[in-house]
Parts: structure tokens; sequence; C-alpha cells
């Protein structure tokens, strides 16, 4: 991880010989360092790919869980969780001849569990896609 560093120097004066008073000041000391650090273009694009990823990663892991916990359809925020988790697993549905395993009244969303799958390794070949183009000093 590259990241640029910019070094602030405070000096303050000192008299070369403290017991005259009207002496010029010539010597100099550190006071204080004070040191900003900010991540290159490439760092900051890595770092809002991994975040993206990350969010439908987690969209669609909840959606595995509200299925494997039989959540109901009905709810608000459970309806929202699955319209949008449709959305990244919908591609990856019939890649397998099972799109999903029943036991009782829960169900294992297999192609949600490709979908994660597929999401991560399209994050890992955008992350280094990125490492390839971004230039470093």
């Amino acid at each position: 991880m590259n990241e640029d560093k910019v070094v602030t120097r405070e000096t303050v004066s000192t008299p070369t010989n403290p017991r005259t008073v009207n002496e010029t000041y010539s010597a100099s000391t550190v006071t204080g360092e004070s040191v900003r650090v900010s991540p290159s273009g490439g760092e900051v694009a890595r770092r809002v790919v991994v975040f993206l990823f990350g969010l439908v990663q987690a969209v669609i892991l909840l959606r595995i869980v509200l299925l494997l916990a039989n959540a109901s359809q009905g709810s608000a925020i459970v309806r929202f969780i699955y319209d949008v988790s449709n959305v990244f697993v919908g591609p990856f549905e019939g890649v397998l001849h099972v799109n999903a395993i029943s036991a009782g009244a829960s169900v294992l969303d297999i192609s949600a569990v490709v979908a994660i799958i597929g999401w991560t390794i399209l994050e890992a070949l955008v992350i280094a896609f990125i490492g390839i183009v971004r230039r470093e000093p």
C-alpha cells in the first residue's frame, strides 16, 4: 500500500548564549512534527471497489440467511432485501441444475451461494486490474 507522506516541521529559535538578552537568535530546535498521510489514487480506487463489492456480498449473504431462517416475505425489510439481492443473484440463476435445496420451510439458495463466489471472483479481477494500471512512483 503506497501512501504519500508530507512532513511539516516547526522550528523555534533559541539564543546561543542564554545569559545575553539582546543577542540575536541563531540556533533552532524542532519542537513539533506532524505527518499527513494520504493514499494514492490507485489505493482510493481499490478501497472504493472493495467497499462496493462488500455491500453486494452483504446483501446476498442476508438473502441466504433470511431464506434459511424462513423469514416472512410479507415484511417490508425482508421483501426489500430479496428484491435488491435478486438483481445480483439473477445472473447466476441456472448456472447449476439446482437453484435451491429445501428442507422443511428452510431454503438454501444455491444460486445465491454461486453469486457470492462469482462476485468475489469479479472483485478480485477488478482489484488486480487496478493494481496493474495504477501508476506508482
